[in-house]
């Protein structure tokens, strides 16, 4: 493993967020360049790269992950009209941060991605 990201330092609480989730496996915080009203990044507080760094004994971890963002969505009521889950790999996608994180986006249209 590389040093440590911004991430995980965020997860260890030696970085500064503005955290909105928080269980022993999952953090979520609010990105820092919001892309819509409601922007939060959810991460696995161990170390995860990228998709391609997934093992199988992370499936429990990705779960997680994505019950952290259902209960994000309905505190920030979002599940009436409608949220976005994104997960992005490498550059050419806008990955900045090599560590393992799921977006939620909500709180107004988002369009097509198409």
């Amino acid at each position: 493993m590389a040093t440590e990201c911004i991430f995980c330092r965020i997860a260890k609480g030696k970085s500064p967020a503005e955290i909105e989730y928080e269980d022993p496996e999952v953090i979520g915080f609010w990105d820092i360049h919001p892309k819509a009203p409601v922007h939060i990044l959810i991460i696995p507080k161990v170390h995860i790269e990228s998709v391609e760094e997934i093992q199988e004994s992370d499936f429990k971890i990705l779960g997680k992950m994505f019950l952290a963002a259902r209960s994000i969505a309905h505190k920030k009521q979002l599940t009436d009209d409608g949220f976005r889950l994104v997960i992005n790999y490498g550059k050419n996608s806008g990955m900045a941060v090599e560590h393992l994180h799921l977006h939620l986006l909500g709180g107004k249209p988002l369009g097509n991605m198409a």
